[in-house]
């Protein structure tokens, strides 16, 4: 029986980036409370629309923020033999649906007000909108870098796109009514900003369903993982190969190698180790090395 002594990292993708995190949180809670005032008082549905999003975005962000806190606070214990790194996942996959929630809410709103669209006031509209742009751009720019490695840290990356596309929406119905006063403009580009978040919600969803059922990690060639490990010298076939994404940036695998005939365990072993660790960056692996009359023994079990 072997392990790969490297153990979890210390931290996941998304602890690397727990300050900027933070920041990104306290910009978007701030902008959030102006938006709704200015919202009720306009009587806007693209900035109702876009506060909406910004209730989302906060709620993503402490969702995203409480699990990174939650998995470094909270060791591996023998009860929690892998600690609470899936919380990340879990707060993605509930990003995710309070976005799908809100989209489908902007639409049914729109329609309610379709037969008789209400006249907004448009100035305030467009300063709210300016003081967005300038806060969401903060925000994605403290979360892009972090978005490349994290599953939790893309959906709270995505919240803010979808605020800072929302923005925009803002500042082009505001700009609309100003100059034409059509009532439409506000309708339609906040049903455009909600149907524009459908997708990029699934996609998210599915990514974190995906690891929640421990399916092999998007990107990783299982098959060719199998084929390296029994071309290693003194591996006769192997079994039981399971890889699985704890949280994204923790990859994790076990696996059963037969020895073939006169084959040093130890060196079996490290040989694997390494395959996994440096050639596929996969540093923890439980590795059970067994002989051929263990081997039979394994096929008897029923899963």
């Amino acid at each position: 029986m072997g392990h790969d002594h490297s153990h979890l990292p210390p931290q996941s993708a998304s602890g690397r980036h727990l300050s900027r995190l933070a920041m990104a949180l306290t910009i978007s809670a701030a902008f959030m409370f102006i938006e709704f005032a200015f919202a009720v008082l306009t009587n806007s549905l693209v900035l109702i629309s876009d506060a909406t999003h910004m209730l989302t975005d906060v709620l993503g962000l402490s969702m995203a923020l409480s699990a990174v806190l939650l998995a470094r606070r909270k060791e591996p214990t023998y009860a929690r033999t892998f600690g609470y790194y899936r919380a990340e996942v879990l707060a993605a996959l509930v990003n995710a649906v309070l976005l799908f929630a809100v989209a489908i809410y902007v639409v049914f709103e729109a329609l309610t007000r379709i037969g008789d669209p209400p006249q907004v006031d448009a100035k305030p509209v467009l300063v709210v909108g300016c003081i967005g742009l300038v806060a969401n751009m903060a925000s994605a720019m403290l979360l892009r870098s972090g978005s490349q490695e994290s599953l939790n840290m893309k959906a709270a990356y995505l919240e803010v796109i979808a605020d800072l596309v929302g923005t925009v929406g803002v500042l082009v119905s505001a700009t609309i009514t100003l100059f034409t006063g059509w009532r439409y403009a506000d309708i339609i580009i906040g049903v455009a900003v909600g149907v524009w978040v459908l997708p990029r919600t699934f996609t998210i969803a599915r990514r974190t369903l995906r690891i929640l059922f421990q399916h092999s990690p998007e990107g990783v060639d299982v098959e060719g993982i199998a084929a390296a490990l029994k071309a290693l010298p003194g591996v006769a076939d192997l079994h039981d190969l399971h890889i699985w994404t704890l949280t994204s940036g923790m990859e994790v695998a076990s696996v059963h190698l037969i020895l073939a005939a006169g084959a040093d365990a130890d060196v079996v072993l490290a040989l694997a180790q390494d395959l996994l660790t440096h050639d596929h960056h996969i540093p923890h692996a439980t590795l059970q090395v067994e002989g051929a009359d263990a081997a039979r023994r394994c096929a008897e079990l029923t899963w």
